[in-house]
């Protein structure tokens, strides 16, 4: 029986763990491994984008095009930032829509074909029904912005001490018919997935081809690792994924403080562990 396989330009590489780095160390690492497409984590110091704009989309786009790199999928920083989807206020609202609509625009200038989003927290002290209803409807409207700019949001689940709206396979679910547009469709976490005790397989036989992006690194329960630093199968995991006829991008969003020194040197046992799966490796 033959070893499972994923495509080379399946795999995007991810500047998260780089945000002490300038952009160009990243993509330069990024062309010397062998990676053909990145996902851009939008935040500085690679990439200026607030409320009232960004900068500067085209000049990005050059320098990692340039590398033979595309840019696949766009990541707006909207954890630690103070930009969510779930705002209360009406003023606070109004400045994350634009923050969204910003990125959004960003991405499409940039050439990708996804941006990632989930559906922000709210407040842990106000009824989980009403800030259910923000964050669909900001969803939806944000989901009628990415069709106007051809982009694809793609909404993943965050871990349960990170919100209390859509941190499970059956909440994705949910948000995902409630808010019924074309233009968002399912992100699997693989870490989230993990906390929540859920499987690949399940996230495969609920929502099968809507599932169109992935943040697909090894874990435990706190943090998002390079694969091997973790307690997860990647061989398992990359035969699921062949299994089911997945053909998404799987990026890989390293978030641990120990790679913030050596960024490089973390990209490089990673990707040396993937590629064992390329299909044009084997």
């Amino acid at each position: 029986m033959s070893a499972p396989t994923i495509r080379r330009d399946q795999v995007d590489g991810m500047n998260i763990h780089w945000s002490q780095w300038s952009l160009d160390a990243f993509l330069d690492c990024q062309e010397r491994l062998g990676f053909t497409g990145i996902e851009l984590w939008g935040a500085m110091p690679h990439l200026w984008l607030d409320c009232l704009g960004y900068y500067d989309a085209k000049t990005i786009r050059h320098k990692i095009e340039s590398r033979g790199l595309t840019a696949n999928v766009f990541c707006p920083e909207n954890v630690i930032s103070p930009y969510q989807v779930n705002p209360q206020e009406d003023l606070y609202a109004s400045r994350c829509r634009d923050y969204f609509t910003n990125a959004i625009r960003c991405a499409a200038e940039l050439g990708c074909t996804y941006l990632s989003i989930n559906s922000g927290w709210g407040y842990w002290n106000e009824n989980r029904e009403e800030a259910w209803k923000r964050s669909r409807d900001m969803l939806r409207s944000l989901a009628e912005v990415a069709e106007q700019e051809g982009i694809i949001l793609t909404l993943e689940t965050l871990r349960p001490q990170e919100s209390q709206l859509v941190v499970t396979l059956e909440d994705e679910k949910r948000m995902l018919e409630e808010v019924g547009h074309p233009n968002l469709k399912a992100m699997v976490d693989t870490v989230a997935m993990s906390v929540s005790g859920e499987t690949l397989e399940q996230w495969f036989e609920s929502l099968g081809s809507d599932i169109r992006n992935m943040h697909f690194v090894d874990c435990n329960p706190y943090g998002h690792l390079v694969w091997g630093d973790g307690n997860r199968n990647l061989g398992d995991w990359v035969a699921t994924l062949e299994k089911y006829g997945y053909s998404g991008f799987l990026g890989q969003e390293i978030t641990d403080e120990r790679y913030l020194t050596n960024p490089a040197a973390a990209d490089f046992r990673n990707f040396h562990n993937l590629e064992r799966y390329f299909e044009d490796e084997l």
